[in-house]
């Protein structure tokens, strides 16, 4: 068995762990950064092969690092891709995709409940250079269809959406986008591959903000995208490789570390979660409580068929709108107030004036966002203590 039969032999776990590293001549146990702008070549002639593609290997950091390489091979054997390109954010992968696989002309067909930053690059910045992106409702197959053009080279979503938790049918929309020759983009920054692998379920490219559950304690930021080897490997890489959205070493090797425990993180994110939106649901203070693992998600059975578990992120609607939101929020003593997710450390954030904040309030008002409404990145503290904190804030209102 060759040495890539067995890594794609492996379980998830053992390949977050072991995919990728080749030992050096120091013979390290775990991977090494490799802190160096270039690399020496052996001859003229080589530094030539290299730069002309005719043989593989290191060049410059900015688009070939071995410790990068590392995080780039694991990822992509986890989320099932060919290939997999790692940049400096998670919004660097968005836009390194757009600008690999769309030209002036072309048109976005994006879900309205995506990440504030995202709409405001489509609509401030893509739009400049001819690409035109329309908005449907995430979970409306028919607003799906109907609003696809000859000129549609792109279907963008997340599932589960930020902060509603709503679930996208990646199948039935990638079916969709093929039907119509475009392709099925799918940011899996909420589920990572140890719940979801859109890939397997028909979608063409995954992107990541590796800032968060990848990394998982909140350290580094980057991103990644994950595809084959052609619109990955090739088209997305040439952005990267001449634009320089480069992941630095250091952040790369953080992130190999998050990897190696995703899959127990994530099921302890999901368990905390799980229970503290059964809590919640019980609060009279709380309108109503937006998490795909319980009954009364409008999503639940996809959820389950679609997703290993629902997730580590829930938020909930509050009595008496902004006021009490930010009441509550300012009462927490426990879980810290900040906009980023995935960290071991409980997060809650006020969508509407945060991460959703620069959209008018015709945006927010589509895309679901009330000012009532919180949001809950659940951490991997003691569950008893995150209720105890929240039962706490809500006394006060």
């Amino acid at each position: 068995m060759s040495e890539q039969q067995r890594e794609n032999a492996w379980g998830l776990a053992t390949r977050a762990i072991r995919t990728g590293h080749r030992r050096t001549a120091e013979g390290e146990h775990s991977e090494p950064i490799f802190t160096t702008s270039s690399f020496v070549f052996g001859s003229a002639a080589e530094a030539a092969a290299r730069f002309s593609g005719d043989e593989p290997g290191n060049i410059y950091s900015r688009f070939t690092n071995p410790t990068v390489d590392i995080f780039q091979q694991r990822l992509a054997v986890m989320e099932g891709g060919a290939s997999c390109v790692a940049t400096a954010s998670g919004m660097a992968a968005i836009l390194a995709t757009c600008m690999g696989l769309l030209q002036a002309g072309d048109h976005i067909l994006s879900s309205r409940s995506i990440f504030g930053s995202t709409t405001m690059l489509f609509n401030n910045y893509l739009s400049r250079f001819g690409v035109e992106t329309s908005y449907v409702p995430l979970t409306d197959i028919d607003a799906w269809r109907g609003a696809m053009r000859r000129e549609t080279r792109l279907l963008f979503l997340e599932t589960p959406s930020n902060p509603l938790t709503e679930i996208a049918d990646i199948s039935a929309l990638a079916e969709l986008a093929h039907t119509h020759g475009a392709l099925l983009v799918v940011d899996n920054c909420f589920c990572t591959p140890a719940l979801q692998r859109p890939l397997q379920l028909g979608a063409d490219i995954v992107v990541h903000s590796a800032t968060k559950y990848l990394d998982g304690q909140g350290r580094c930021v980057g991103g990644a995208v994950v595809g084959d080897g052609e619109l990955v490997g090739e088209k997305v890489f040439g952005v990267l490789r001449t634009a320089g959205f480069t992941m630095s070493p250091f952040n790369a090797w953080v992130f190999l570390k998050g990897l190696e425990t995703l899959q127990l993180r994530m099921r302890a994110h999901c368990e905390n979660a799980a229970a503290l939106a059964r809590w919640l649901e019980t609060q009279a203070a709380v309108e109503r409580v937006h998490y795909p693992g319980l009954g009364s998600h409008p999503q639940a059975e996809l959820c389950a068929r679609q997703q290993r578990a629902a997730g580590g992120i829930l938020s909930f609607r509050v009595c008496g709108g902004r006021e009490a939101a930010w009441s509550l929020i300012d009462a927490l003593e426990l879980l810290s107030i900040t906009a980023n997710l995935g960290d071991t450390k409980s997060t809650v954030t006020h969508p509407a004036s945060t991460t959703h904040g620069r959209l008018s309030a015709e945006q927010q008002q589509a895309a679901g966002i009330d000012q009532g409404l919180i949001r809950v990145a659940v951490g991997l503290e003691e569950i008893d203590d995150i209720r105890a904190d929240l039962a706490q804030a809500l006394a006060r209102i």
